[in-house]
């Protein structure tokens, strides 16, 4: 998938240097060594594009990164979450870039991850809802993602105001610009949201958009289920991440009131509604119906994915244990 946590990581790499460049697996590669990916190539590449700290992406990029692959690309280095990534052999698939000095790492988003969200997706609960207690969300960990490993599992996000301030571009309006307003839950971030937002920002020459974000319980309410599989604080990250967005309110209501408007100081007027066809009939129901269709396959993949990363730590401690039993020379 293509997830807040991901933008997080691409924020911290970009600041890192001065140009960003994003390599991502094709749906074989992916397919090989995790499981079956949610969204497939295509859709990853045009989301990956549309995320604002991406400067340029590398479509079918190899699996394993090596130093061939960064002089190709120009690339001093090359950046990664700090939790581990294993081919299907359980190697290290940064381990020359590693060992080379070219490595550099971000830290990790904790409270999201594919795992996450798929298990939210299979198990149709709402523990995810910023409206629940931990309890409930502790049920969830228990149910799906043991939390063996530090990398898989299960762990509650917490929104920060610096985290939004991070993500947010801290942009007025300005004079001449066109300030457009459109609403929704946009769960689970994908390539029809981006489609959408695309078009709306080419309806005017200076377009600023405001994102209006509806409350977890009113958006249970009209979509029913689990719904939203993201909560509200997870679905304005995502949102802000997009290159197309300036600006998100919080909790906007179902209705677009007077009021609503004029809080933005747009003209109060007619015909300023307008509907745009963005070309993409993907919705969020379509990607649970994927998921779902693929339920033993991605259960088994989050097992498996789960089961290396417990081999290597335990081949680590047990690398810690040789360390500290060597006897020391005595100089």
């Amino acid at each position: 998938m293509v997830h807040y946590g991901h933008s997080n990581q691409l924020r911290q790499a970009k600041a890192m240097g001065d140009y960003l460049i994003v390599g991502v697996h094709t749906d074989s590669e992916i397919s090989k060594h995790k499981g079956p990916p949610v969204f497939t190539q295509e859709e990853r590449y045009k989301m990956v594009r549309a995320i604002k700290w991406v400067d340029e992406v590398v479509e079918g990029a190899p699996y394993v990164t090596t130093l061939g692959t960064l002089d190709k690309y120009s690339c001093n280095f090359c950046v990664h979450g700090d939790d581990i990534t294993l081919t299907v052999d359980g190697k290290d698939t940064y381990e020359e870039v590693k060992k080379s000095g070219r490595y550099r790492e971000c830290k990790r988003t904790q409270g999201v991850s594919t795992t996450d969200l798929v298990g939210r997706m299979l198990l149709m609960t709402k523990a995810h809802h910023s409206n629940i207690d931990s309890s409930d969300y502790q049920k969830h960990t228990d149910n799906f993602g043991k939390g063996h490993s530090p990398w898989t599992g299960v762990s509650q996000f917490l929104q920060t105001s610096q985290k939004i301030i991070q993500f947010a571009s801290g942009q007025e309006p300005q004079p001449g610009d066109t300030i457009i307003y459109v609403a929704g839950a946009f769960d689970l971030f994908h390539i029809g949201h981006v489609d959408f937002l695309e078009v709306v920002h080419k309806l005017a020459e200076k377009p600023y958009i405001i994102v209006g974000l509806h409350f977890d319980q009113e958006v249970n309410r009209y979509k029913g289920k689990n719904y939203p599989i993201m909560n509200v604080h997870e679905r304005t990250l995502s949102v802000l991440a997009c290159r197309y967005v300036s600006e998100v309110v919080i909790g906007a209501p179902f209705a677009v009131t007077k009021d609503l408007l004029d809080h933005f100081k747009e003209p109060r007027r007619r015909g300023i509604l307008r509907t745009v066809d963005s070309g993409n009939t993907l919705t969020t129901d379509a990607i649970m119906q994927r998921i779902i269709k693929n339920r033993l396959l991605f259960e088994a993949r989050n097992k498996k994915k789960e089961a290396k990363e417990i081999a290597v730590i335990q081949a680590m401690k047990r690398q810690e244990e040789k360390t500290e039993g060597r006897p020391q020379a005595l100089m």
